[in-house]
């Protein structure tokens, strides 16, 4: 599933990097774990965007020196970073838009072999379950011993949760709608063999 909206790589990066100083191969990982819900980045678009975030002063880059292990460059948001986002988060948002080719799929479903859709659909569920476990084991993990409602009143940091229970929400929606229209459409298909 494709979204798309206005937001710039380097918004997402920068978000990514509120919470400490990381090295591109981090950022890949945080990416994978708790970007994932709201954006999507192959690596070497990452380490393409932190070279142009350095240049432009929005992150600070420095070298660390490993024992028996290469050097590695960790990043960390400038104060011209934090401007950046401050304006980002002022400016108005851009409605979600959402391409799926599954959903165009089932919009021809009436013309077309249901099997391999409904196959699709069911891989689909799975995918989502399998994000939606990992969102909840992440909620988890952020609010620690707090119940959440104590975390979204006193916690620490309240943004990553929030996206995070938006993936949820959203996962748990993708998973119920393909498991639905899985159902819907092995009915019908029995229909019309008798």
């Amino acid at each position: 599933m494709e979204m798309t909206s206005k937001v710039a790589l380097r918004h997402a990066v920068l978000a990514a990097l509120l919470d400490g100083e990381y090295s591109g191969y981090q950022l890949t990982k945080i990416f994978d774990v708790g970007v994932s819900n709201f954006w999507y980045a192959a690596p070497q678009q990452l380490y393409a965007e932190l070279t142009k975030l350095e240049a432009d002063g929005l992150v600070a880059g420095r070298e660390v020196v490993q024992r028996g292990r290469p050097n590695k460059r960790v990043f960390k948001v400038t104060q011209a970073g934090l401007d950046e986002l401050a304006a980002f988060a002022a400016t108005p948002a851009k409605p979600l838009l959402l391409r799926d080719d599954l959903a165009v799929k089932v919009h021809a479903a009436d013309l077309v072999d249901t099997a391999p859709l409904i196959a699709q659909l069911r891989e689909r569920a799975e995918e989502a379950a399998a994000k939606l476990a990992f969102f909840e084991q992440t909620l988890r993990r952020l609010r620690g011993d707090l119940d959440e409602e104590e975390f979204l009143r006193a916690g620490e940091r309240a943004g990553p949760y929030l996206s995070c229970l938006a993936g949820c929400r959203l996962e748990r929606e993708m998973r119920d709608w393909c498991l639905e229209t899985a159902r819907t459409l092995e009915e019908r298909a029995k229909r019309r063999v008798r």
